[in-house]
């Protein structure tokens, strides 16, 4: 664990900052991991800076089972956050989102939380609709995408089409049709074929 800002410094133009956070399954830096957690959530609380919880998948897990991936995540924000009051409590999380029945265990247990999900890998298009619909079916309230947005051939009208998948106005099937239907009408060119671009990459998605 370990941060350059200075809380007092940032302050002066700031008011919400990002805390992340990656568990390993690993005894010693997991430990290591939640106390310095608890310190900033103290020093942020002292200070009048609110905050936002990242909370990564195991980079380099130690003898944990893929299939466990959610389960061990959603335990570890638990104790995360365990008796915190709400005056330092984070503003939202945002992490991977691993899977339908791991987030409705995460929402469950704590209605109060606001769960986000990171965008991860840019995919194709329908990955990111499927996302934002699984996702919010199952409880999530934010979407933190970068490179999925970022390296949409239209950012905007892909922009448009996630707020229709999430209003629910339209499936990710059919919205992959839409937003291709707009590139062709502006004369730019997509990335991928109307077929490709219907592929879920992402196997907790399929």
């Amino acid at each position: 664990p370990f941060r350059t800002a200075n809380l007092e410094r940032v302050r002066e133009f700031c008011t919400l900052v990002l805390y992340s956070v990656t568990f390993n399954n690993d005894l010693e830096h997991d430990l290591l991991t939640l106390k310095r957690y608890a310190q900033f959530r103290s020093e942020a609380h002292e200070v009048g800076i609110r905050h936002f919880l990242e909370v990564f998948n195991p980079n380099t897990p130690v003898d944990l089972a893929p299939a466990d991936t959610g389960a061990f995540v959603n335990d570890h924000i638990i104790r995360l956050l365990a008796g915190v009051t709400q005056s330092e409590r984070p503003l939202f999380l945002k992490m991977a989102y691993n899977g339908g029945a791991s987030m409705d265990e995460l929402v469950t247990h704590d209605p109060s939380l606001v769960v986000g999900i990171l965008g991860g890998s840019a995919g194709t298009t329908r990955d990111t609709f499927e996302l934002l619909s699984q996702a919010e079916h199952h409880g999530a309230r934010v979407a933190l995408f970068g490179r999925k947005v970022q390296r949409a051939e239209s950012q905007l009208d892909l922009l448009a089409a996630m707020r229709a998948v999430l209003r629910r106005q339209v499936s990710p099937e059919p919205a992959v049709v839409a937003y291709h239907e707009v590139l062709r009408s502006k004369g730019i060119a997509p990335t991928r074929t109307l077929a490709e671009d219907q592929e879920i990459t992402e196997p907790v998605l399929a």
